[in-house]
């Protein structure tokens, strides 16, 4: 037998007798979940005097109460008889809460039943009043109660899962953005990273920089996609490109060793890795750059900045196995620094149609900037691209960028 809606359309609140320091609520949605015909009748009567706008709608079993929990115009509160034809007592509580688990229940007994009243809030409810023993305005207090309060429960729950996924977040960025492992007062890092606007989604940005016997050595790389996943195997591949290096590990082989742990850990097969590694040799004029998928650098001095895109191979993961990387040796003046970032610096959109930063729109930037020394070089970058793109909803993808160089 198909359910009976009863619609009680009342008109503005009237106001109750004690202050109510709850904030005003909306037309408040109430199913009753009751098989008997004549408390259907009370209840109605009841919300039509309570001095609260609601809707009724009547469900005579658990079956037809599973309908509306489940259907679009779910209910702000649902009253309970603990005696239906097809759930009793408790099982009817812990029955409507599996499929409504944010519903706020309130339990209606018999006037002898306070005991199971109080185990049905033990067990998820409300809150539970006697049949008969309640006047319009209790059942309306009693309800709205019932309702903020499990928003109330709702929101803090909800606060308490943000704080631990801020908390999870922030050891995650600590992995990625570590300090640099430098000891060298003539080698210059300014390192800088920037969420993208969906702040609760961390990406898989990541960078490092390690002095070793023969030379400073660096890396920057983004791993595709945004998540926890990603970001914790952006961290797994960070540390162990820190201890390649430490333990003798030099050119190409940082990348194909990057790539075969990429391969074992990655969860999706199409999970790929950019990135770009750098050597400073000691006591040469010279660095040494090797790239897997990553775009180009920048070469800044005070003054000058160039774009720098040697021959590069497949980013990691993309075929694994092949080998396709080379390493470059490049010029490097005392002075210079070498500029590693990410793509979400230039691919910002800046219009409306949908063009973006791109590479040339940050040459020119930086050309623009070019005069700043490097903090501050690495700084206005970054605030350039923002306000480029701000108009068109911001820097979407994480950013990090890496500033190194040799100062005299």
């Amino acid at each position: 037998m198909p359910p009976e809606h009863a619609s009680v359309s009342l008109g503005a609140p009237r106001g109750e007798a004690a202050p109510d320091l709850l904030e005003p609520m909306g037309t408040v949605h109430v199913l009753l979940v009751e098989d008997d015909r004549g408390d259907k009748f009370l209840v109605e009567g009841l919300l039509e005097e309570c001095g609260m706008a609601t809707r009724l709608t009547w469900a005579r079993s658990m079956a037809e109460a599973h309908e509306h929990l489940t259907g679009q115009d779910e209910p702000d509160c649902v009253l309970l008889d603990l005696h239906l034809g097809d759930a009793q007592g408790l099982s009817a509580v812990t029955r409507l809460l599996a499929v409504a688990p944010d519903a706020a229940v309130v339990v209606l007994t018999g006037l002898s039943e306070a005991r199971a009243g109080l185990a049905a809030v033990a067990a998820g409810a409300q809150d539970y009043l006697a049949k008969g023993q309640v006047d319009p305005e209790g059942l309306g207090r009693i309800i709205r109660y019932a309702v903020q309060r499990r928003q109330v429960q709702q929101a803090a729950a909800q606060l308490q899962a943000e704080r631990i996924r801020a908390e999870e977040n922030a050891r995650l960025e600590r992995g990625l953005l570590p300090r640099p492992l430098v000891t060298d007062e003539l080698l210059e890092v300014v390192s800088r990273y920037r969420p993208g606007r969906d702040y609760s989604l961390l990406g898989g940005d990541f960078f490092d920089v390690v002095e070793a016997e023969d030379g400073v050595h660096a890396v920057i790389g983004d791993v595709s996609g945004h998540g926890p996943a990603e970001a914790a195997l952006g961290v797994c591949l960070r540390v162990a490109w820190r201890s390649f290096v430490l333990s003798g590990v030099r050119g190409t082989r940082l990348l194909g060793l990057m790539e075969e742990l990429l391969d074992a850990e990655r969860e999706e097969p199409e999970t790929f890795v950019t990135a770009t590694i750098i050597t400073l040799p000691t006591g040469k004029s010279t660095a040494r750059v090797a790239r897997a998928g990553h775009h180009g650098l920048l070469m800044h001095k005070p003054g000058t900045v160039e774009w720098y895109e040697p021959e590069g191979g497949l980013a990691l993961g993309m075929v694994p196995g092949l080998d396709t990387w080379t390493e470059h040796t490049v010029p490097l003046d005392t002075g210079t620094g070498i500029v590693l970032f990410t793509d979400g610096l230039f691919e910002g959109r800046t219009s409306d149609d949908g063009h973006r930063l791109d590479i040339s729109g940050l040459l020119d930037l930086a050309g623009t900037e070019a005069h700043r020394e490097s903090a501050g070089f690495v700084d206005a970058m970054i605030a350039g691209a923002e306000e480029a793109s701000a108009p068109y909803g911001g820097l979407a993808d994480d950013v990090a960028v890496l500033y190194v160089r040799r100062t005299a």
